[in-house]
């Protein structure tokens, strides 16, 4: 039987409160607007972007565990990385569409053999 495919609208209330974010942390790099914490973020630089992400990971996985879902949601929030990489909300959403075409969902990819796996046999 032939699955039907839902496409997602083209722009979606998701999709826009990413954009809002990436244009507002655009605006703190450009001085155009002002916040603190994410200006400290961007002027630290990808290491540190990178390693407040893990960390905020790390809260995310551990409150998922606890069972605090408002928790997650409050933790989930990290766009600047993104932004920093120049990664756009776009990119991101057809890369989910890639996976729903490839895998019926929008879930992660199996790695494949040499490109950024590690087989239990090399450990």
């Amino acid at each position: 039987m032939a699955r039907t495919q839902k496409k997602r609208p083209a722009k979606s209330l998701v999709h826009d409160r990413i954009e809002e974010l990436e244009a507002a942390i655009a605006g703190v790099r450009d001085g155009k607007k002002t916040s603190p914490r994410t200006a400290r973020l961007l002027a630290a630089g990808l290491p540190r972007m990178a390693q407040k992400l893990a960390e905020e990971a790390t809260e995310v996985v551990i409150d998922a565990v606890r069972g605090q879902r408002l928790a997650v949601i409050h933790e989930s929030v990290f766009v600047v990385l993104w932004n920093e990489l120049g990664i756009t909300a776009s990119e991101v959403w057809a890369e989910m569409d890639r996976r729903q075409a490839l895998l019926g969902m929008a879930e992660k990819l199996p790695k494949e053999d040499g490109v950024g796996s590690t087989s239990s046999a090399e450990h």
